[in-house]
């Protein structure tokens, strides 16, 4: 909601089968959590960002766990976002990786 209010137009989904559900429709950028309903976000990261179609897509991983930012980068994410965040700060990236891409 806070995305939208934002002006952002926002698709959801609690599936990591994203590829399916982009049926042609690119997003600008993809916040993904690191813990997906039976897969693991880093998983799904380097997939998108080794397909032609998906690779420009930046991609913003989020998580609780301490030590995950330590291994996003190996599974080609842009930036990583620790949780709990503050909302400016998320707006901040999201903006940034927006106007770099």
């Amino acid at each position: 909601m806070l995305l939208e209010s934002e002006g952002f137009a926002v698709k959801t989904s609690l599936r990591a089968d994203l590829l399916n559900q982009l049926n042609g429709d690119m997003p600008d950028l993809i916040l993904l959590d690191v813990l997906l309903s039976g897969q693991d976000g880093r998983t799904v990261a380097k997939r998108l960002k080794s397909r032609e179609e998906t690779k420009h897509i930046p991609i913003l991983m989020m998580s609780a766990h301490p030590t995950a930012h330590k291994t996003i980068k190996e599974y080609m994410a842009d930036d990583f976002i620790a949780k709990p965040f503050d909302i400016d700060f998320l707006m901040e990236k999201i903006k940034q990786h927006l106007h770099s891409f």
